[in-house]
């Protein structure tokens, strides 16, 4: 495994920026050993990208031309490899179009994690825009999933995530990421 540069998150070789949640997530799934995400963006999940993009020397990020394609790749690579895949979407629609590779993944037992943005928690409920309560609509199609409220439990959730994917019967775990919990710094939780 090449070395990480988990410890720090720079915009450049002089200027440090502030370690935000989405980082913390992006730094999880170093320690998770992924080093390739298939990630579609989108409003909700951008924070995500921002931080792919500064740990790009780790995790490579491939661009699908729809998620769907992201989620089946994902598949693709656990398969081939035996390792957990991973792919991304934003919120809304960009979710839902997740849902048929995470149903096929559980059916055929395919260790795979799929990482969603939300909207913001304060309007969670509310029909915000590309509102959509992703959670409910995959516990029939995932062996666990998780609305990531709190900063301070990213770490534990990503681990708890490739742990279910890959134990017992392998599977799909679903992890739902609100944006204010992107954006957060460990100083605001």
């Amino acid at each position: 495994m090449k070395e990480s540069s988990v410890a720090t998150a720079e915009t450049d070789s002089t200027t440090k920026r502030e370690h935000n949640g989405a980082d913390i997530l992006v730094e999880a799934l170093v320690h998770q050993g992924v080093q390739t995400i298939f990630a579609y963006p989108g409003g909700a999940s951008m924070p995500l990208h921002q931080s792919l993009m500064n740990f790009s020397d780790d995790i490579r990020t491939i661009l699908p031309r729809h998620e769907q394609g992201g989620g089946f790749a994902a598949q693709g690579l656990a398969r081939s490899t035996g390792e957990v895949g991973v792919c991304m979407a934003t919120s809304g629609p960009g979710a839902t179009n997740l849902v048929t590779t995470l149903a096929d993944a559980k059916l055929d037992s395919i260790p795979m994690v799929a990482i969603t943005g939300q909207v913001s928690t304060s309007v969670i409920g509310t029909d915000a825009f590309q509102e959509t309560p992703i959670v409910e609509i995959c516990r029939a199609v995932t062996k666990h999933h998780y609305l990531v409220t709190d900063i301070v439990d990213l770490p534990q959730v990503v681990k708890e995530a490739f742990y279910v994917a890959r134990s017992g019967r392998p599977g799909p775990v679903l992890v739902d990421i609100p944006k204010n919990v992107q954006l957060a710094t460990l100083d605001e939780a």
